[in-house]
C-alpha cells in the first residue's frame, strides 16, 4: 500500500536527519525507546485508556477529558503519546498521565508491538490524528476508538478523488466528536455519519486555566494603575506594527512575551523600543519594575496568567504561518488583536464574529483601533465583554464526550 511506503520513507528521512538535527534525534531515539519505557512501567493488572496528541496544543485539548475521566473514573489508568518533542519534552513529566512517551512510527510492526504491550481498553486521539495502522488494528482488536475535537475541511486529502483508499481510515473510528457542523456535513458526504457537534475542548482547558492562574506580584507591580497593553507569542512582523504606536503613547504600560526568547530577538525588541526603559522578566522584582515602561517576558508558562493584566492583547503569528492561541487572551474579557492568517482558526473567526477579536492587516489598522479605544474607553471594555462571554459561551464539549463514551 502507497501508506506503508510513505511511512518507509519519512522512517529514512528521520534517521538521517537525526545525525544533524537535535529536536528529530530526539523524536527518533524517543520513538525507538517507546515500547521498552512501556514495558518497564505498565501494570499488568491495570486497564488502559491511549490518549494520542501529536504535539503541546493538542495535548492542552485533550487535557480537560484526561483530566475529568481520571476523576471520575480512577479505576483506568492513562497512557499519553505524543509525535512532537515540542508536546513530550514540554509535559513528559505531566502528573495527569500514569505512562507517557513518544509514539512509534505508524509501522506495522510498530502498531502490532505496541498495541500488544499496552492493551487498552480505549483510546482517544485529538484532532488531526489518524494513523492508518494503529486504528486499523484497533478496529480488528475491537477497541473503541474516538476523535476529539477534531475539525474537517474540504480540501484535505480524505475528500479529494485520490484520497478515497486513505479515507478508509475513518472508518476505523467508533465516533467523531468534531467541533462544527461543517465537519459533520464533510464526512456525512463521505458515508462516515457517527458523528457529534460538540464544539473544542480548548474552551473548557482556558476555562480551567482561568481558574488556576498564578498571581504574579511583579506584573502587578509593574501595571500599577496604568492601562497595559499585552503581545503574547509575537514575531517580528507583529512586533513591527504594535511596537511604533507604543512608543508615542507611553502612558500605556507594555507586556511582551515574544515566541522565540532567543538572545538576538530580545535585543532586537529592545532596540525597537527606542530608549524606553525596559526589564526582562527573569530579571524583575517587584523593586526595579515600578518604573519600567515595557516588561519582557523572556520565560516560558506565564503568558496565560500574564493575560489577567490586559486591557488590551495582541496574539501573534497572524502575519506568519497562523495565530497562536487566542482564547487564552479573550477568557480574561479583553479585546484581542491578530494578523490575517487566521482563516484556519475557527476560535478566530468566532471572536471576529462577535466583535471581541480584531483582525489587522497593516499597521493602520491597528492605529485606528488603538485611536478608537482612545477616544472611546468604553468601546474597549464592551468589546472585551464580547470576548470573554464568547469563550463562556462555548464551554462544555468534555462533558459532552465523556456523557457519550461508555466507560
Amino acid at each position: 500500500m502507497m501508506y506503508n511506503i510513505v511511512i518507509f520513507l519519512y522512517l529514512c528521512g528521520v534517521a538521517i536527519l537525526s545525525l544533524f538535527n537535535e529536536k528529530v534525534r530526539k523524536m527518533w531515539r524517543g520513538e525507538r525507546q517507546a515500547i521498552r519505557t512501556i514495558k518497564e512501567k505498565i501494570d499488568p493488572n491495570a486497564q488502559y485508556v491511549w490518549f494520542h496528541a501529536a504535539s503541546l496544543g493538542e495535548f492542552e485539548q485533550g487535557r480537560p477529558l484526561m483530566e475529568q475521566l481520571r476523576r471520575e473514573h480512577p479505576e483506568y489508568k492513562i497512557l499519553l503519546t505524543f509525535f512532537s518533542p515540542s508536546g513530550y519534552e514540554v509535559r513528559k513529566n505531566y502528573e495527569g498521565a500514569d505512562i507517557i512517551c513518544y509514539l512509534p512510527l505508524d509501522t506495522i510492526l510498530n502498531a502490532r508491538r505496541f498495541l500488544r504491550t499496552i492493551r487498552p481498553v480505549m483510546a482517544f486521539f485529538i484532532k488531526y490524528e489518524f494513523w492508518y495502522n494503529y486504528l486499523h488494528i484497533l478496529r480488528h482488536r475491537g477497541v473503541p476508538v474516538y476523535s476529539v475535537s477534531s475539525i474537517f475541511r474540504p480540501g484535505q486529502v480524505f475528500f479529494r478523488w485520490y484520497g478515497k483508499q486513505y479515507s478508509r481510515v475513518l472508518k476505523c473510528f467508533t465516533h467523531f466528536f468534531v467541533q462544527n457542523e461543517v465537519s459533520r456535513e464533510l464526512l456525512s458526504t463521505i458515508g462516515i455519519d457517527n458523528v457529534t457537534v460538540v464544539g473544542d475542548t480548548r474552551f473548557d482547558r482556558v476555562l480551567q486555566i482561568k481558574e488556576a492562574a498564578k498571581q504574579l506580584p511583579v506584573v502587578e507591580q509593574f501595571k500599577g494603575n496604568s492601562k497595559c497593553f499585552i503581545a503574547g507569542s509575537s514575531w517580528q512582523p507583529d512586533e513591527e506594527i504594535f511596537i511604533p504606536w507604543l512608543n508615542e503613547h507611553k502612558d500605556w504600560k507594555v507586556v511582551i512575551a515574544p515566541h522565540v526568547i532567543g538572545e538576538d530577538h530580545l535585543q532586537q525588541i529592545e532596540r525597537m523600543l527606542e530608549g524606553r526603559k525596559v526589564v526582562r522578566y527573569t530579571e524583575a522584582t517587584e523593586e526595579n519594575v515600578k518604573g519600567a515602561e515595557v516588561l519582557i517576558v523572556n520565560c516560558f508558562g506565564l503568558l496565560s496568567s500574564i493575560y489577567h493584566y490586559a486591557d488590551v492583547t495582541y496574539v501573534g503569528g497572524g502575519f506568519g504561518v497562523g495565530i497562536h492561541n487566542t482564547l487564552e487572551a479573550a477568557v480574561w474579557d479583553v479585546p484581542v488583536f491578530f494578523g490575517p492568517n487566521n482563516q484556519r482558526f475557527q476560535e478566530a473567526q468566532g471572536l471576529k464574529n462577535c466583535g471581541g477579536g480584531l483582525e489587522i492587516a497593516n499597521a493602520d489598522d491597528f492605529l485606528r483601533y488603538m485611536k478608537g479605544f482612545e477616544e472611546h474607553p468604553e468601546l474597549m471594555k464592551e468589546l472585551g465583554e464580547k470576548a470573554g462571554q464568547y469563550v463562556a459561551s462555548l464551554a462544555g464539549a468534555t462533558q459532552k464526550v465523556l456523557s457519550f463514551v461508555k466507560l
